[in-house]
């Protein structure tokens, strides 16, 4: 079986990168495709070829391809893919546009809906500059989304990794899909019963992941808070918090084990459509105090694995700290809860499955 490997672009490294170098390294047979690459930003591809579309060949694409969006699904319509009898596509947005035989399989792994267009306000927030433009925008947007909706019936078959996800496709493209939570890699965190006396913030610093809202609970309690991670609201953040509250910036992938391993708890404020940090914590003995929506609702158990806070403000987060402090936490357990329904093994079982069967859901 001939298979083609689709990703949006490889220009960064996200949750999205981390999941299609999985798939590569499980296919390593497989074609690689993409819109735009940049083996400088993105994640390690060794010496495996990456087909890129023409969009490749425009000066300063790869620089600023979030200003490509209106020529993505045309190249990758433009891609042939023919030969292939089964394509994955990883998809935030356009890799699910391409072309197959009628004979071939097309499954997605959709990591969410095209999220500029269909929850445009929440975009438009988090690239300021982009408001003064959006009359144009939203027209361009409305063109687009029409496009997407025709495109996102391409794929014979979704994995979302959340259940959140699978609801935002089935509401808007219209199509089912199956749940396959995203897996880490368990053998890169170390796991540790001893925790001193810190918690731990590790996001990168832009609006939607709300570390203000840490900030200010911490500030309030006077507890140690470290916070890993750049962004172009650390100034601001900065200049809000006190003395209890460390910046750290960025950190090696050893200091970064250490960090999650001897954290009392890992402190998550945003609305993640699933979210890998909070597993990565559990991967390290450590339980996690989370706003209780979107994905953490898939991999947290409130009480045994950490704490769930209701609303994204200080009081929330503040409260749920105190209840964290009056629970005997197992932390063998919160390991085990990681390393029996996230890893790589456990993942890999149920997509095995999921491409073996009949192709019914529609």
């Amino acid at each position: 079986m001939k298979i083609a490997l689709v990703h949006d672009y490889l220009t960064q490294r996200g949750g999205a990168e981390r999941v299609f170098e999985l798939l590569c390294k499980r296919y390593p047979q497989a074609d690689v495709f993409t819109s735009l690459y940049n083996p400088q930003k993105t994640i390690e591809m060794g010496e495996r070829i990456v087909k890129t579309t023409y969009l490749q060949k425009i000066p300063g694409a790869v620089k600023y391809f979030r200003l490509m969006a209106p020529f993505y699904f045309p190249a990758f319509r433009a891609l042939d893919l023919q030969d292939y009898d089964l394509i994955i596509s990883s998809s935030t947005s356009f890799a699910k546009a391409v072309r197959k035989r009628p004979d071939a399989r097309h499954i997605c792994f959709c990591h969410n809906v095209t999220r500029f267009l269909w929850d445009t306000e929440t975009y438009l927030r988090e690239y300021g500059d982009y408001r003064y433009f959006a009359p144009l925008i939203e027209h361009i947007f409305q063109l687009m989304r029409n496009v997407d909706l025709k495109y996102a019936q391409e794929p014979d078959l979704y994995i979302a990794n959340s259940s959140v996800v699978a609801r935002r496709i089935q509401s808007v493209y219209g199509k089912q899909a199956i749940v396959v939570n995203y897996p880490i890699d368990t053998s890169n965190f170390v796991f540790s019963d001893q925790k001193d006396e810190y918690y731990l913030a590790s996001a990168r610093m832009i609006s939607y992941k709300r570390l203000d809202i840490i900030v200010e609970a911490f500030n309030w309690l006077g507890w140690r808070l470290l916070i890993s991670g750049d962004g172009p609201e650390k100034e601001r953040l900065k200049s809000k918090a006190l003395k209890n509250v460390e910046f750290l910036g960025h950190v090696s992938d050893r200091q970064r084990k250490d960090l999650f391993s001897k954290a009392k708890s890992i402190i998550v404020a945003a609305l993640e459509d699933y979210g890998l940090v909070p597993v990565e914590a559990n991967a390290s003995g450590t339980p996690v105090i989370a706003y209780g929506a979107g994905g953490v609702l898939d991999t947290q158990i409130h009480g045994k694995t950490g704490v769930f806070f209701k609303r994204q403000t200080p009081e929330s987060l503040q409260a749920a700290l105190l209840q964290s402090g009056q629970i005997d936490w197992n932390y063998e357990n919160i390991r085990n809860h990681a390393v029996n329904n996230f890893s790589e093994p456990v993942f890999f079982n149920k997509v095995e499955r999921v491409i073996n069967q009949p192709c019914n859901v529609n």
